[in-house]
Order: structure tokens, then C-alpha cells, then sequence
């Protein structure tokens, strides 16, 4: 099924813009023709599209040059563009300074031009939706899944990696960019192997897995286990001896922060009163403290029947 949305075809041919723009229309689609002009690049900025459609087969180099415009800007440089083409082979353009996302031949089957655009829209949504850093889905997807997970015996699991700042702040982005990708790799790695599920990562030191409940402490305390052993490495040995470094809190005051930890809250799914994803992520948050009140990686169990 077509995702609702905006598409502009750019033509010089009317009667295949019009074609074109009629069978959108039946899928449900807002479909609007334009020339490759400025005017039409300049109306983009008030009302931009979700995917441009534009026939290279009559008037190649204008459509190249608007494209070239088009993607110069980044504030469409996400917006798919599907080019519509009379042959195609290696030869046809310039792939390298053609930056266009996919290519349709003409005369045009209408079945492929709905799958191609749907799977743009599909991978664009990916895209925005995965975390940059660890490449794990993000919070749209999270919260379709926490979604999904209500009232089954399964149990979500938020991460959050203790005095995570102070050692960002002490040994550079770069270090703390390491550990957010190490924190990620030992989630998933661990979910996948003990029991699949799903990992994803809200942003910044926070992480949550969905597994099934019987098996959340053990996923829990293996990815403590892990994380506890090679975050070790990322220490001097007079560091690790000591336990400790001497940074800045979250206070701007010099004093002596503890190694990185882990805390974890566990969620039973299939708890009555738990009827939105909100109250998940707020339950979460109570039993993170509570696990947060240790100097150790810990997680917390919400027990508690209503």
C-alpha cells in the first residue's frame, strides 16, 4: 500500500505528467506536475515534496542541472528523486555527478513505479529513524515496539551507562562516541544470541531491548557482565586500581567519578496497568534510579502487580 504523501513529477511532457499524476491521485497520493524551473525550485522552499519524480527522457540537461541545484541544498538533500529514463544502461549518464536515488524506464509500468516508490519511502524512514552512531533503530521505532509488546510476556529494558558524561567531558567526544558503540554492539550481540528481540537506541547512553520476560534478568546480567569486563580497557591501570578518575560532575565541581556502570530497569509487559508506551517509559525511569543508587551495574525488577 502507497504511504500517503506529496510527489511532484517534473516534465516537459504534459500527457505523461498528467498520466503519471492520475494514477497517484487513485493511490491515494497528492501528485502535482511542474517544469524544471526555478519557479518550481523556489515554491519547493514553501512546500516541500516527499519524492521528486522527473523524466530525464526530453530535456536531460535541464533535468540534471535542477537536480544538481536540487541536491545542493540541504534542505532537500534527504528528499528522494527517481529518475524516469527511456533506456537504461552504464552508459546512459554520469552516475557519480547523477545524484539521484533510482531510475525507472520508459514506457512506464505503473506496478513498479508504486514498488519503487514505496520502498523510498520506506528507506528514508530508516534512515531518519536509525541511530547515526550505533545504526539501531530510534524512537519511532521504539515506541511502535514498546507498542506492539503491551500485554505480552515479554519485558522492556532501559539502559542508561552511569556517570557517562563526566567521562565524555574528561577524554574527549571521540572516547565517549566508543562507548555509546560499544554499549550498543553488547546489547544487540546479547539479545540476538541468548534470546532475539528487539534493541534500539533512544539517543545519547540510553538504550532499551524488548525479550521475552522469562529471560530479561539473564539477558540483563550478561550484558552487565560484558559491559563491566571491556569497559576495563578503557581505563589506565593505576585508573582501574583506583576506581575511580578525577574529572568534573554534573555540578561543574572537581572530585573523583567512579568507573562507567550500567543501570537497567526491567518492565514486565504484561503487567494490567500498563496501557501506553508513556507509562512504560515512566516506570523505566523510577527503577533506573533505583538501580542508579548503586556504585555498581545493577538493574531493578519492577515487581509490583498495579
Amino acid at each position: 500500500m502507497m504511504p500517503p504523501s506529496r510527489i511532484t513529477i517534473l516534465s516537459s511532457d504534459t500527457q505523461l505528467a498528467s498520466h503519471i499524476q492520475l494514477r497517484l491521485h487513485s493511490k491515494g497520493c497528492q501528485a502535482v506536475s511542474m517544469l524544471c524551473t526555478e519557479s518550481a525550485l523556489g515554491s519547493f522552499y514553501a512546500d516541500p515534496p516527499g519524492l521528486l519524480l522527473v523524466d530525464l527522457s526530453t530535456a536531460t540537461e535541464s533535468g540534471l542541472a535542477f537536480i544538481s541545484t536540487f541536491r545542493s541544498d540541504s534542505f532537500f538533500s534527504a528528499i528522494p528523486i527517481i529518475g524516469l529514463l527511456k533506456a537504461i544502461d552504464e552508459d546512459t549518464l554520469d552516475w557519480e555527478h547523477c545524484p539521484i536515488d533510482d531510475v525507472i524506464a520508459l514506457p512506464l509500468d505503473f506496478d513498479e513505479l508504486f514498488s519503487r516508490i514505496y520502498l523510498a519511502f520506506s528507506r528514508l524512514k530508516r534512515i531518519f529513524d536509525n541511530n547515526p552512531l550505533t545504526r539501531l533503530p530510534g524512537n519511532t521505532s521504539i515506541q511502535m515496539a514498546i507498542e506492539a509488546a503491551l500485554g505480552t510476556y515479554t519485558a522492556v529494558c532501559y539502559f542508561d551507562i552511569n556517570h557517562f558524561k563526566p567521562y565524555n567531558d574528561a577524554y574527549g567526544f571521540s572516547h565517549g562516541d566508543e562507548v555509546i558503540r560499544m554499549m550498543g554492539r553488547i546489547i544487540f550481540n546479547t539479545v540476538r544470541n541468548v534470546s532475539g528481540g528487539f534493541c534500539g537506541h533512544i539517543g545519547g547512553d540510553d538504550f532499551v531491548c524488548i525479550v521475552p520476560l522469562d529471560l530479561a534478568e539473564s539477558v540483563c546480567q550478561t550484558i552487565i557482565t560484558h559491559f563491566d569486563l571491556i569497559v576495563l580497557d578503557l581505563f589506565d591501570d593505576e585508573t582501574k586500581r583506583n576506581g575511580y578518575y578525577y574529572g568534573t560532575n554534573r555540578k561543574g565541581e572537581k572530585e573523583n567519578i567512579p568507573l562507567l556502570s550500567v543501570s537497567i530497569g526491567i518492565v514486565p509487559m504484561n503487567m494490567a496497568k500498563l496501557k501506553h508506551a508513556a507509562k512504560v517509559s515512566e516506570i523505566a525511569a523510577e527503577l533506573k534510579k533505583l538501580a542508579k543508587g548503586s556504585d555498581h551495574s545493577r538493574y531493578v525488577v519492577d515487581k509490583r502487580s498495579s
